[in-house]
Formats: structure tokens, C-alpha cells, sequence
């Protein structure tokens, strides 16, 4: 498989449309995949299906983190789950998923940054992480070529990592292996309701017949959503990130510290990306709709995103972008099959410079592939995991970022939302609700 993932790569799944599943799963990221493989293990009929390519999106363009440390409270149950499913595949699918426990660390280069590690670290006590605070010359021990002086850090050493190219899709493959029916390039154009409950979706390939649907479309959610009533407030998030060749080893995990976030890779590069607050927000006419609901976040760290004009068409908040359409015509997701926005070099130039400064016998990085990926987030930076309030609608979106690791813990409890199995977390803070029922809305405790 090349990288990127665009739409003239090549179709490697193109199940015939059935006439009637259980379940039909929109959405090839690694949510959708793991939700329709967990659901498959169940014994329901399930169909994936996916406007472009599987993982063409954020699921092969995010740093390939798997991480508990840095969770939000919430998210934690899920995430500890999700490592012992990575742990299991990596038995039953072999090296091809790149998961290796090298764990993560967070370095601090301020006393505020420490403060705010230590708030977490007291936190997730009770847990049973392996998590240790670093001081000053702790952190320097585990980086013996480093020169910057860091106040101090953060490690787990049980954190991992994974390669987000071949992770996904390899994951589809099992679930394909299994029984679920699997479609690329085949957009869902709207859901099919009937009698106020789901009856199927309509594709552009003709309708299927269902009793449910999970909408794990990512940053494409919240425009299938609103097409039926449900306002989701969605927005996209631009973040840009980059692999080397292969270069001497300064960590064999991830790293991450205001400026530099840098993964180790099987091909002994790095993937590389700004540890800080280089990502842009899209701004189109959804992002101005939803800015009193960004307001709390935006007013706990202005400095969290920088503002970009969206463009015109094929970003799902585009100015031009359709906000309505025809069954029977093409869709705004025919249109943009994949989310590919172009890379900021800017951005990256200074990601170099940071890790040549810090770790000077490597020189510069020189840079091989480059890319950038639309980031779905939600205004507490935290996902969207719930029944709608159309009946045999569920909604597993907004990841902000968290997705890649937490996918295959978050694809189990779907799939248990589903069939009315024991979820055994408790999913309060990501109830649809929140953003209409009056509650405060509460950015995410995580680093």
C-alpha cells in the first residue's frame, strides 16, 4: 500500500449491495472497521461502507499514538480496554499492525506544563497505570543525546504505538475475513426513515434495508447529520505531519514537548508533527453557527487553534459546499471522496528546526513524505458515542484527535450499544445531548 491514500488508489473491497443487513456502518476509519468487526463477532450481518478508501482519511494520517496517558478521565476505562484489544489483534493479525509498547513521554518546558502533568498524574491514581513523573534529570536520562533542558516529564512506559498505513486497513481485512461486507467508493447520500425510525440508507449505488445505522464518518458527520435534523457542532481541524527516512535512534517510543512530536517507525524513521498549537481551524458558515458552543474552549487557551478561511468546495464546511441534495443526484460525498488537504510547510519547517536544536548530532531532518489531515472535533474535545434521536441511529464521531488508539475499544462498546450488550463504561460525557440540554460544557482534562 502507498502513502498517501487517495481515490485513484486501488479498490480492495467491493462486496455486492444487499438487498438487507442488521447493521450498516457508515464510515471506513478505524472506528467504523472495529465497530463492524466486533458487530460481525456478535453473529448480525453488517455492512461497511465508505465514500473513498478505507482509512484514506484522519485513520492513516494521525501520528500513530496508542496512548493512555493524557486521556481525559472519560475516555480512560475505554482506552486501558482499547490497549488489551490492540495487544489480542497483534496476536491474531501478526506485525502487520506495527503495534509495539514503547511507549509515550511528555516533556515539560515550564513549570505551568509540570503543574498541569502532576493535576493529571494525581487524577489516574486508582487506575493501574504504570505512569511515572520525571524529574528535570530523570527526563535527560531517558534522552542521552538531547541538549535542551526540560523542567521534567511524564512517561508510561505500557503506552504503544502503531503504524496508521497499514493498521486500518489491515484491520478491514480481518473484518472482511469474518463475514462483514465491505464497499469503498460508494457514498451514503442519506438515511432512509421511515415511520420516524430507521429503515436503510440510500447509496449512490441504490438502497439497502436496515434496522440500524452507526455514523462513523468522521469529519463527514456532521453534514450527513444535518441533512436529516441532527446538529451536530462538528468542525475540522487541519494538522500537518511528516515521515524521515531512517535516522539514528534518539527514542524508541513517542515523544512530545511543546514544540516537537516524533514517533519511532518499524523502518527506523520518525513520523513527525508539531507537539503544540500548530493545528488550523477551517472556518465556514457551520463554524460561525457553533462558535458560542467553541467559545468555553476557546476562551480557556485562545491560543489553541489558529483560523483559516475554509475553501470554497470540498472541505465539508466549505462555503460552497451543499448543505443539501438529492437522492438520486450526486452528493457532496461523491464529490470529495477524500479528504486531502494540502500540508503546511511552515508548520513543519519549524518541527526541523525544533528536533535539530534539541538533538543536534542528527542535523536537520530531512523529510520524505508530507501530508496533512482533516481532524473532526467536537467543542469539549471529546467524541460523540451515543444513541440519536432518531430511533436505530448511532453516532460514534468527533473523536478530536483521541481515535486511532481508543478505535478498537470504542468499536466494542458500539457494538454493544447495538445489540443492547453490557457496555461497562460509564458514557455520560459523551452523550449527544450535551450540546442542547442545557449543560455547561467542560473541555476535556487531558495533556
Amino acid at each position: 500500500m502507498t502513502f498517501p491514500i487517495t481515490d485513484a488508489s486501488p479498490i480492495r473491497h467491493a462486496a455486492p449491495l444487499p438487498g438487507r443487513v442488521d447493521v450498516t456502518v457508515i464510515g471506513g476509519g478505524i472506528i467504523g472497521v472495529m465497530t463492524a468487526y466486533f458487530l460481525r463477532q456478535k453473529g448480525l450481518s453488517v455492512l461497511l461502507l465508505e465514500k473513498g478508501r478505507i482509512a484514506g482519511e484522519q485513520s492513516s494520517r494521525n501520528w500513530g499514538w496508542v496512548r493512555q496517558q493524557g486521556r481525559d478521565l472519560s475516555e480512560l476505562p475505554i482506552m486501558i480496554e482499547s490497549l488489551a484489544i490492540w495487544k489480542d489483534l497483534t496476536v491474531r493479525l501478526g506485525d502487520g499492525l506495527g503495534f509495539r509498547q514503547t511507549g509515550v513521554l511528555y516533556l515539560a518546558k515550564t513549570d505551568r506544563e509540570m503543574t498541569a502533568f502532576e493535576a493529571w498524574f494525581a487524577q489516574v491514581q486508582g487506575f493501574g497505570l504504570d505512569t511515572r513523573m520525571l524529574t528535570g534529570a530523570g527526563a535527560a536520562a531517558m534522552l542521552p543525546g538531547a541538549v535542551r533542558a526540560w523542567k521534567g516529564g511524564i512517561w508510561t512506559a505500557s503506552d504503544a504505538r502503531a503504524e496508521p498505513w497499514t493498521a486500518t486497513p489491515l484491520l478491514a481485512d480481518a473484518a472482511a475475513a469474518s463475514g462483514v461486507l465491505i464497499r469503498e467508493s460508494c457514498a451514503v447520500r442519506s438515511l432512509d426513515i421511515a415511520a420516524g425510525r430507521i429503515a436503510g440508507v440510500v447509496t449512490e449505488a441504490g438502497r439497502v434495508a436496515c434496522e440500524t445505522v452507526v455514523v462513523a464518518a468522521g469529519a463527514w458527520s456532521r453534514l450527513l447529520l444535518q441533512r436529516h435534523g441532527i446538529r451536530l457542532p462538528q468542525l475540522s481541524v487541519r494538522g500537518t505531519v511528516a515521515e524521515t527516512g531512517p535516522m539514528p535512534e534518539i527514542f524508541p517510543g513517542c515523544l512530545a514537548d511543546d514544540d516537537i512530536g516524533l514517533r519511532r517507525r518499524a523502518d527506523g524513521g520518525y513520523t513527525i508533527a508539531s507537539g503544540g498549537n500548530e493545528d488550523e481551524l477551517f472556518i465556514g458558515p457551520d463554524a460561525f453557527r457553533s462558535f458560542g458552543a467553541y467559545l468555553p474552549i476557546l476562551q480557556q487557551d485562545l491560543r489553541l487553534n489558529r483560523f483559516r478561511l475554509a475553501a470554497p468546495k470540498g472541505f465539508p464546511d466549505g462555503w460552497g459546499t451543499p448543505r443539501r441534495w438529492a437522492d438520486d443526484g450526486p452528493s457532496p460525498f461523491e464529490v470529495t471522496r477524500i479528504l486531502n488537504p494540502p500540508p503546511n510547510l511552515k508548520t513543519l519547517s519549524k518541527v526541523q528546526n525544533a528536533i535539530s536544536a534539541a538533538f543536534p548530532s542528527l542535523g536537520r531532518p530531512k523529510l520524505r513524505t508530507v501530508w496533512a489531515g482533516m481532524i473532526d472535533t467536537l467543542p469539549d474535545v471529546l467524541p460523540v458515542v451515543d444513541h440519536a434521536p432518531i430511533p436505530g441511529l448511532i453516532l460514534a464521531t468527533g473523536m478530536s484527535g483521541h481515535g486511532f488508539g481508543i478505535g478498537p475499544g470504542i468499536g466494542r462498546v458500539v457494538a454493544d450499544m447495538v445489540t443492547g450488550g453490557r457496555i461497562g463504561h460509564d458514557l455520560q460525557r459523551f452523550r449527544f445531548a450535551r450540546f442542547s440540554d442545557g449543560s455547561k460544557i467542560e473541555p476535556a482534562m487531558g495533556l
